[in-house]
């Protein structure tokens, strides 16, 4: 089952780094792969794709096609990504049992 975020126009929110911040972790704590590059290309987007692939060390055209809807991007991308954007992934326990 998808969830669906609340629509985000993250060039609104582009200077706020805590907003951005929760818009991401919403879409990490969905569990769906596909929202989850779509929120990360939403930002990239509204910060300058040309700025986050470079400070990445990645192509613009590689980034934007890994970050796109239907994109499956490796997890290296993501991670360098999300540095370039200034974020890091952090992990802390679940709700679930082991």
């Amino acid at each position: 089952m998808s969830r669906k975020l609340k629509p985000f126009d993250a060039a609104k929110y582009r200077a706020n780094r805590k907003v951005i911040a929760a818009y991401v972790t919403e879409a990490l704590e969905s569990g769906d792969p596909e929202l989850v590059a779509i929120a990360i290309g939403d930002v990239a987007r509204a910060r300058g794709m040309t700025e986050i692939a470079k400070e990445a060390g990645l192509s613009r055209r590689c980034l934007y096609r890994a970050l796109s809807a239907g994109g499956n991007p490796q997890f290296g991308t993501v991670l360098k990504t999300l540095s370039a954007l200034g974020m890091q992934l952090r992990a802390k326990p679940s709700h679930r049992s082991p």
